[in-house]
């Protein structure tokens, strides 16, 4: 399933309860797509920062690459850093409203932003503007893009953010209209500088920039076309209603669900303990099932050895 869905479309994100398997799902199916010819991004969002360990190399928050196909296709990988991304987020907020206040307002804007660093929803606010300009940038210049994102509650979170800071900017864009026309009117009369029209403008560039971008996330978002969300989750109790409760918050947030991936299956052939635990996963995806029956699942048996480097994502790709 999730290969076949890979083909199809330009954004894939994977999602789910911690410690399930996220990066490793992610790492096979986008290192599965170079190998067919194509270019692709895996970016993980997750803080764990699971990625550079899963390819035995150091990626960070800076685009490198991981794998050249023979076929021409390639992988670059990317992990997205929340404390990098907030400071790098708030130095060009930073250096936007050094130019447009006035100068004697300085100190306050350094204050405020100091604070704002650690506020509440400043680093979801701050990833998701990375996510929103490293989709721009993989629609632009790659195949495929697959986030490897942060654990279920994260995910929902962040999803829902492109239509909630959409809003809150075109609420400053309403304002700064009106604010400008008042402002039109008062350089008539002779009480408006032309440093001021300058400024303004730059805010309104600013603003309408960052609805462009918010937009664009929103639309790919959305467009079963272009993107697909899928579930990777253990065949055990909480992951099952985790799993459940991801898909029915993704669908209200009309983000189209493509499949699911039970990962780590025990096997049922090798010794009575795995065996137990195979009968106990089974009773686990039968409730799944009943409750997510009409999505596609692929099962993915649990490994012997350890998943690190592209020989051992091959073969986890060969179960999906």
């Amino acid at each position: 399933m999730l290969l076949d869905l890979a083909a199809r479309r330009r954004v894939l994100f994977l999602g789910g309860k911690g410690g399930v398997g996220k990066t490793s799902i992610a790492s096979a199916v986008a290192l599965s797509r170079a190998r067919a010819g194509q270019r692709v991004l895996v970016v993980s969002t997750d803080p764990a920062h699971n990625l550079g360990h899963l390819w035995r190399r150091t990626v960070g928050d800076d685009i490198v690459r991981l794998d050249t196909a023979p076929g021409g296709g390639h992988l670059d990988g990317v992990e997205v850093d929340p404390e990098r991304t907030t400071a790098a987020h708030l130095s060009a907020v930073r250096a936007t409203l050094r130019r447009i206040v006035p100068e004697h307002l300085g100190g306050e804007v350094d204050r405020h932003l100091d604070l704002a660093r650690d506020a509440p929803g400043m680093h979801e606010a701050a990833v998701l503007e990375r996510v929103a300009d490293l989709t721009e940038q993989g629609l632009a210049g790659y195949d495929l893009v697959v986030f490897d994102t942060a654990p279920s509650g994260h995910t929902a979170r962040l999803l829902s953010l492109p239509e909630t800071m959409g809003a809150w900017t075109d609420g400053l864009l309403r304002r700064r209209d009106r604010s400008e026309r008042l402002g039109g009117a008062a350089q008539m009369l002779g009480g408006r500088g032309e440093s001021e029209a300058r400024r303004d403008a730059e805010i309104r560039s600013v603003l309408t920039r960052r609805r462009e971008r918010f937009t664009l996330l929103r639309e790919v978002l959305t467009d079963p076309g272009r993107c697909a969300f899928v579930v990777v989750l253990a065949a055990e109790r909480l992951p099952v209603l985790e799993s459940v409760e991801l898909v029915e918050q993704l669908s209200t947030l009309q983000v189209p669900v493509g499949g699911l991936v039970v990962n780590k299956r025990s096997p049922a052939d090798a010794g009575p303990l795995l065996a137990a635990r195979h009968e106990a996963e089974r009773a686990h995806l039968d409730a799944l099932r009943e409750r997510l029956g009409h999505l596609p699942l692929d099962e993915v048996p649990l490994l012997g050895d350890d998943l690190v480097g592209p020989d051992a994502l091959d073969r986890l790709a060969g179960f999906l």
